[in-house]
């Protein structure tokens, strides 16, 4: 029926071509929903690209990407490790629902006998596992953003790094490197390829080839780079490139070069699927989102003026790069301020495709596509995270052991809220809650749960309501 359909408008078309006007002729041409290409990097800080001011690190096709589109300058992708923050992208749930805490699912980097709590923790007893965790791993029960852009015809295709589990989640397409025979290793685990200095060019070279074959129909692409996680490699002639600027100015020596060379493996990666849009035809009808799973890691690099780093909730942790280009619906040049989640995806991407969410399935965020065009959008609404575990070392480690041993956890047993300007950090560690407006103190140095006490108490009580809602676990086993 659809194709004898499409013949007879085609003929009408033909016959009365001459006569009818581009006006109408418009009108009866439908428009194909728009392509998705979502590139992530891996503990990309937001101050290691261009755009917010990083001039050792070069990026200038993300720079140019967020020149061509619009900037969001408080994006938190949902945690502050990698297997979370990409599970809350992926099903569009906070923490406690998909229970994705840490890449390794339970507590680690510290000794037990300074965790106050008994939670799930590294070599210990099933008196510790008080809730359940999942290591890496989403359940099948999950919809994916692959299976919701499924229903309106969508090929997807996922390269590089998962960290989710055996399940392909409903991608059509995956590798972990680039080359369809690379996904798991010889154990059958997910295989990795940190210390490939070519596993950026695969991967592109693997994602180039999906777009130039699924041009015709729309498509969503999941490109996940390996870069720039530990341990950092990069090939020698881009080292001694930033070595050699590294000497130029006194200001850079602080930055490492292999972990310069390794931005500009991305970087590179963004400048190519750029370009291949371009060379297709296909930049006006795709929609590209460039991002990173959480802050930087402090080993590595610096996040200021932001405080701390990967695995803590400072903003050092959970503040990450994200621009967006949307040809004829995001202006060029355009920023926001205005807070945004990773768990947001799940129904911005079922806006742009024009596709219903499941029903059956809970959707934390809410759909930002209204921000694109400066259309009203709630700015003070409530975003969660939430962390129920321990996890030390690293020189982002900032925080107090609850016998008064200073700097030794990056994060303790917390509900973070974000609402508006106001930051809140409850922590069941220590009984205590830290308050921080974040559009005048960045930094976070200024706790003012003791000094605006009515916002105090509201955010307390927003944070204690959403626990209950949402069934999040709170330790309470003492460890004796």
């Amino acid at each position: 029926m659809k194709s004898n359909q499409a013949i007879t408008r085609r003929f009408t078309v033909l016959l009365f071509g001459l006569f009818i006007s581009q006006t109408i002729f418009s009108q009866t041409t439908v428009t194909p929903p728009p392509n998705i290409v979502f590139i992530i990097a891996d503990d990309l800080g937001w101050m290691d690209v261009g755009y917010n001011g990083q001039q050792f690190y070069e990026t200038p096709n993300i720079d140019r990407l967020a020149k061509e589109g619009m900037v969001m300058n408080r994006f938190y992708p949902g945690a502050a490790n990698c297997a979370p923050s990409r599970a809350c992208l992926l099903t569009g749930t906070y923490t406690p629902r998909h229970k994705v805490y840490l890449p390794q699912g339970v507590s680690r980097g510290g000794l037990v006998s300074k965790m106050r709590y008994k939670v799930p923790t590294e070599n210990q007893d099933a008196t510790f596992n008080t809730f359940p965790v999942n290591i890496n791993q989403v359940d099948d029960e999950f919809i994916s953003l692959a299976e919701l852009l499924k229903q309106s015809g969508y090929v997807s295709a996922r390269f590089g790094k998962w960290h989710l589990g055996d399940s392909n989640q409903g991608f059509d397409f995956s590798s972990a490197n680039g080359e369809p025979q690379f996904y798991t290793n010889k154990n059958g685990d997910e295989a990795r390829f940190y210390k490939d200095i070519h596993v950026a060019e695969k991967l592109t070279d693997g994602a180039i080839a999906f777009i130039e074959n699924h041009q015709k129909s729309p498509f969503f692409l999941y490109l996940s780079h390996w870069e720039v996680h530990t341990p950092i490699v990069a090939r020698k002639e881009r080292i001694e490139y930033f070595e050699k600027k590294n000497k130029t100015n006194p200001l850079w020596q602080e930055f490492d070069p292999v972990y310069a060379a390794e931005v500009e493996q991305v970087d590179l990666s963004v400048g190519r699927v750029l370009k291949k849009l371009e060379e297709l035809g296909l930049e006006e009808n795709t929609v590209v989102f460039f991002t990173s799973d959480n802050g930087g890691l402090l080993d590595r690099t610096s996040n200021l003026p932001l405080r701390a780093g990967k695995g803590t909730y400072y903003e050092g942790g959970i503040r990450v790069p994200f621009c967006v280009k949307w040809p004829g619906v995001i202006p060029p040049d355009s920023k926001t301020d205005v807070a945004v989640t990773g768990v947001d995806m799940m129904p911005t991407f079922a806006e742009i495709s024009n596709t219903k969410l499941f029903e059956n399935q809970t959707v934390d965020g809410r759909s930002i596509v209204p921000l694109f065009n400066n259309k009203p959008f709630d700015k003070n609404r409530n975003i969660f995270f939430h962390f129920p575990l321990y996890l030390g070392k690293g020189k982002a480690s900032i925080l107090p052991a609850y016998d008064g041993t200073k700097n030794y956890w990056r994060a303790v047993p917390s509900t973070t809220l974000i609402s508006g300007d106001y930051k809140a950090i409850y922590y069941y560690e220590y009984d205590r809650m830290e308050l921080f407006n974040i559009k005048k103190d960045i930094g976070e140095q200024l706790d003012l749960s003791l000094i605006e006490l009515e916002i105090a108490s509201r955010m307390r009580e927003e944070i204690t309501s959403w626990v209950d809602r949402v069934k999040a676990p709170v330790p309470s086993l003492i460890n004796l």
